[in-house]
């Protein structure tokens, strides 16, 4: 059953799509990306949420949430356009503060490598860090799990995984990932180890199903532009299925020159 959105209590200034932070529902505090994140943004999240959680990446829960009507009606300053009516994509707000560069080498070895991996295998270059910043869209909690506000246990071992609105980028820059990423430090060791490769190609094969299964799930009116769902988002689907399963040839671990 879907959730629907009862309370926007204020509004993100972090991040591109700046997403509203809101009550559902279930009682539950939710970071919740809609209009401003576009149509396509919001099924790279979906995917990418599903293909995470089948790895085991610590993602926090997300959800399709519902924006009524009323409530886009009862804003009258326009506050919520860049949220607007219909479903949207709601990530549990966790506790935590974004990784830091002091902070890298307190995450697990194994931890890090599947992080690397999955932005390598999802083309996603948004998680960006080096000694002279970044956009890393991870958020850690040293000291113990993840836990949202309610104090509620959520795993991952303090490392929250966020923000993939950006994901299957058509120009991503393999020579810009391999510079930028916050785990780039762990690519040569990672690339080189022949043993590890079979692991990976084990895990992401195992993780490609809930591909479909996600895809069968998301909310129609996501493939469409607008409400009336005349006009389709003409969503790259078979591009991305195709990005995907790369991981099954060899050309998946050519690194740049």
């Amino acid at each position: 059953m879907t959730l629907a959105v009862v309370e926007v209590l204020a509004r993100s200034e972090q991040g591109r799509t700046q997403p509203y932070i809101c009550r559902c529902d279930d009682g539950e505090v939710y970071f919740v990306k809609g209009r401003s994140a576009t149509r396509q943004g919001l099924i790279h999240e979906w995917l990418c949420g599903h293909l995470a959680r089948a790895l085991g990446l610590p993602i926090p829960p997300f959800a399709a949430v519902d924006v009524s009507q009323e409530l886009m009606a009862a804003d009258l300053s326009g506050w919520l356009a860049d949220l607007g009516e219909g479903p949207a994509f709601a990530s549990r707000k966790v506790l935590g503060q974004e990784l830091s560069v002091a902070q890298v080498s307190d995450i697990p070895t194994a931890l890090r490598r599947d992080v690397l991996l999955f932005d390598w295998w999802v083309r996603n270059g948004d998680r960006c860090l080096t000694a002279r910043g970044g956009n890393v869209n991870l958020l850690w909690q040293p000291g113990g799990d993840t836990r949202d506000e309610d104090d509620v246990r959520l795993g991952g071992g303090g490392l929250a995984v966020i923000d993939h609105n950006l994901a299957f980028d058509q120009e991503f820059s393999a020579a810009g990932f391999c510079l930028t990423h916050v785990f780039a430090a762990d690519i040569a060791q990672t690339f080189s180890d022949f043993v590890l490769r079979s692991t990976y190609i084990h895990r992401l094969s195992a993780a490609l199903p809930e591909l479909d299964a996600a895809w069968n799930n998301l909310p129609p009116a996501w493939q469409f532009v607008d409400v009336e769902q005349t006009i389709p988002t003409g969503y790259p689907k078979a591009a991305v299925w195709a990005l995907l399963q790369r991981l099954e040839t060899p050309d998946f671990w050519n690194l740049p020159a």
